[in-house]
């Protein structure tokens, strides 16, 4: 009889042991089909593009052109790399703020997101970007050097594979990880999560392979992403590089209107940090 609380509480442990191994797509991307709002109805002028990728599938995105208020007209195009949850559907103001400081966006699901066929893998996501950076030069007519690849949250991993690959504009990495082990450990502190993960997204180990200007932004008040991954990103860059300590929480925006984020990407756009 004393033996039963250690076999459930054992039993437990490899039941959430098994779980984490079997669900941890589900876990890592958080696709919504839906799009809750389109440029249009906000207002805005935009071009719907659907971009082919393998296997059949197809990329969905909406590209926007700078703002005629932006304080110069710039010959750049910032490529987003959005987070694991959502659509580019939650990602408007993004455009609009980035419109605003001079330079054209490209905003686009990953495979499984929005209105993108097919299903999101760790590599899927990296072939995805390499369809759309491509794109942005076959069909818009970008130099490598005119791209600026813009990533969030789990995007930053995409967009650091992406930038040491791919020679562009520069790199801008906004409340990322480090790895994915490493996040999961966080989540998941009694689990062995190293030996259970089968997705990698090795970004502290890519980063340093990346010569363009980067510029990493984390905020002391990211409740989802520890500020100590965004400063080891950092901190593992090579130069040039640029630090901006962001505010509110992983979700917030509040910063569009801080000076300092608003410097960073104008000096990005005009060709250096």
């Amino acid at each position: 009889m004393l033996l039963w609380p250690v076999v459930i509480v054992v039993g437990f442990y490899l039941l959430l042991a098994l779980a984490l191994f079997l669900f941890q797509s589900r876990m890592i991307f958080i696709p919504i089909t839906d799009l809750m709002i389109t440029p249009g109805q906000a207002g805005l002028d935009y071009e719907d593009v659907v971009i082919p990728v393998s296997d059949g599938a197809a990329i969905h995105g909406w590209y926007f052109r700078s703002a005629a208020d932006s304080p110069q007209t710039s010959l750049k195009v910032v490529m987003l790399c959005h987070g694991n949850a959502g659509n580019i559907a939650h990602r408007l103001e993004t455009a609009e703020f980035i419109m605003h400081q001079g330079a054209d966006i490209l905003l686009w699901d990953y495979r499984g997101y929005g209105r993108s066929t097919g299903s999101p893998t760790e590599q899927n996501l990296y072939d995805d970007a390499d369809a759309c950076f491509n794109w942005l030069q076959s069909d818009k007519g970008f130099r490598p050097q005119d791209i600026i690849i813009f990533g969030r949250s789990l995007g930053g991993a995409v967009a650091i594979d992406l930038a040491r690959r791919e020679r562009s504009g520069g790199l801008v990495v906004e409340s990322a990880f480090t790895t994915a082990a490493d996040m999961g450990h966080k989540v998941f502190p009694f689990l062995p999560v190293r030996w259970l993960l089968r997705f990698k997204f090795n970004s502290i180990d890519k980063i340093g392979d990346v010569n363009v200007p980067i510029v990493v932004a984390h905020s002391p008040n990211d409740e989802i992403v520890p500020y100590k991954m965004g400063r080891a990103l950092f901190e593992a860059a090579t130069a040039p590089k640029r630090f901006v300590k962001l505010s509110g929480g992983h979700n917030e925006r509040h910063y569009f209107s801080d000076p300092a984020y608003i410097a960073a990407w104008r000096d990005m756009l005009a060709g250096g940090i």
